[in-house]
């Protein structure tokens, strides 16, 4: 049926996006490993990851950030009650293109304030004209994929999660095509951007052009795959000029105390630049460091966060407060079982995963060092980062984003405070800290803040009783990844056997962690089994 719904199940929607992202996250990988080896931590690696975090910041305003934030909620309940969700869709669509365009104009003329104000430790060298130029090529991608967003906030409140799952695929593999065209030389000798002052014969400066084109190039193939996909599911979206009618006026009060909860995310990640971009490489390594982090974290955490809220927020329309604390629950559940794993795995052995991944070419053993420190400092604030996934649809599904702006303000000063102290002390290793300190702020105010939500935002015993346990599991595992570390240490600088053996080290831990985990019951296998039947 056209425009038709389809029901929400927990387990079998946190599969498929989990699935596809961890497809995405793996190719990202490959992308990143590539760009280590090509072109290495200098001027070019810099720059380039400077000005790709400009797309990633305004996303999180404008796609499945502040802008998803509100208007899955209520698309929603209109889908649920059948008050014209396409024309409230159609508007919301029509507005968000009306604002990213003058956005981007705006920003072709204020970039070098832009990069500034996230990199000021690059003024006076080259790596800041690089950012420049890179930048306003990579501001197109804002708009293409904050459409990509909304859409897929659409298809996932519908109940279909394949198509907005699989999208970011779509960056990594153009990305890994342009690299390898690159290194080829079959573009080698072309310029596609004036090259600034002093940049001439940089390592890497052609793959670093052609890696902000392909980037524009993967936006515009994820936003035309879900917005095919929507249009199949009978929401085919035509942009119109924009109408303030009573729906987008709710939809812009719901939808600005989460902006500005999103500006101070915002504030706390550009703290973090702006600390590391005083340490020479330190942006190169704390990115490298971010991206294996960021893979338990999409492939569970955005993916519990994206299957909960359109979930709670219709359980809320219907007024079933028991199915709402279970999803909630089980959320809770399956992402901590699935993440406090990896988090010990990062504390414990970041430099045999950062060596085996990443040291290559033009990536040395000095910036293994660095990487592997900054992945351990991420690691202890995974639980806090996945936990947030968890806790924030609770506020979004009724409508609160004042609540978890006025959380972030305080993780924002916490950061603040820690990243720059910690800084003069220890070094660019101060970002990273201050981050982990932030998340964990917000989850305790996060926890705090849901008491006066009733039965439905409480943990429920099966819960509380399976935290321990999954805890101990993680721990026995820990205690295997460093016997097993030290065991396997000379296969995993050796040529040839470092891959296999660091596959070795991870399949052991994993059984390890699953068959410590259901012998002393932190999870049942056959209660996956049975939810992925029921979906």
């Amino acid at each position: 049926m056209k425009g038709a719904v389809r029901p929400i199940r927990l387990a079998t929607g946190f599969l498929t996006v989990g699935v596809w992202t961890l497809g995405s996250r793996i190719l990202g990988f490959v992308r990143d490993i590539m760009i280590a080896a090509f072109i290495g931590v200098g001027p070019v690696s810099e720059a380039f990851f400077v000005a790709f975090s400009l797309p990633n910041m305004f996303r999180r305003f404008f796609g499945e950030g502040a802008f998803n934030t509100a208007f899955v909620p209520m698309f929603s309940k209109k889908l649920e009650g059948g008050e014209d969700p396409a024309g409230f869709a159609r508007d919301a669509f029509s507005g968000l293109a009306g604002v990213l365009i003058v956005l981007t104009l705006i920003a072709q003329l204020a970039m070098p304030g832009l990069i500034l104000a996230m990199a000021s430790g690059f003024l006076g060298d080259v790596r800041f004209d690089l950012a420049v130029d890179f930048g306003r090529v990579l501001f197109g991608y804002i708009l293409l994929i904050s459409l990509a967003a909304l859409l897929s906030g659409l298809l996932n409140a519908t109940g279909r999660f394949a198509a907005a799952a699989a999208a970011p695929i779509l960056l990594n593999v153009i990305l890994i095509s342009v690299l390898l065209l690159a290194e080829s030389g079959v573009l080698a000798d072309r310029s596609f951007l004036p090259v600034p002052a002093g940049a001439e014969g940089l390592r890497g400066l052609h793959h670093g052009e052609l890696l902000v084109w392909g980037v524009v190039a993967a936006g515009v193939a994820q936003c035309a795959l879900v917005w095919w996909a929507a249009a199949r599911a009978g929401f085919r979206l035509v942009p119109r000029m924009p109408r303030l009618t009573p729906d987008m006026k709710r939809l812009l009060k719901i939808m600005v105390p989460a902006m500005l909860a999103g500006g101070v995310v915002q504030i706390n990640l550009l703290v973090g630049r702006q600390v590391a971009s005083f340490f020479e490489g330190a942006i190169v390594w704390l990115s490298f460091a971010d991206r294996l982090y960021q893979l338990p974290l999409g492939v569970v955490g955005i993916a519990i966060g994206i299957v909960l809220l359109p979930d709670l927020s219709r359980r809320l329309r219907a007024g079933d407060v028991a199915g709402g604390q279970a999803a909630f629950s089980r959320a809770g559940e399956l992402s901590l079982a699935l993440t406090v794993p990896a988090a010990v795995a990062l504390c414990v052995i970041p430099v045999p995963i950062v060596s085996v991944l990443f040291e290559r070419g033009a990536f040395t053993a000095d910036d293994t060092a660095a990487t592997a420190l900054a992945l351990a400092a991420y690691g202890v604030g995974l639980p806090a980062f996945v936990l947030q996934k968890v806790l924030q649809p609770l506020y979004f599904a009724r409508e609160d984003t004042r609540s978890p702006f006025r959380f972030a303000l305080v993780a924002m000063v916490v950061n603040a405070v820690a990243a720059i102290g910690l800084a003069m002390a220890i070094g660019f290793i101060g970002a990273a800290i201050g981050t982990t300190l932030a998340g964990w702020a917000m989850v305790i105010l996060l926890m705090r803040g849901r008491r006066g939500m009733g039965e439905a935002a409480a943990f429920d015993t099966r819960f509380q009783r399976r935290i321990l346990r999954i805890l101990a599991a993680a721990a026995i595992m820990g205690v295997f990844c460093w016997i097993a570390a030290l065991l396997l240490g000379p296969f995993l600088g050796m040529d040839g056997w470092r891959y296999p053996a660091l596959v070795v080290l991870v399949v052991g831990a994993m059984g390890v962690y699953f068959a410590a985990g259901q012998w002393i019951g932190a999870f049942r296998f056959h209660e996956l089994r049975a939810a992925l039947r029921r979906g």
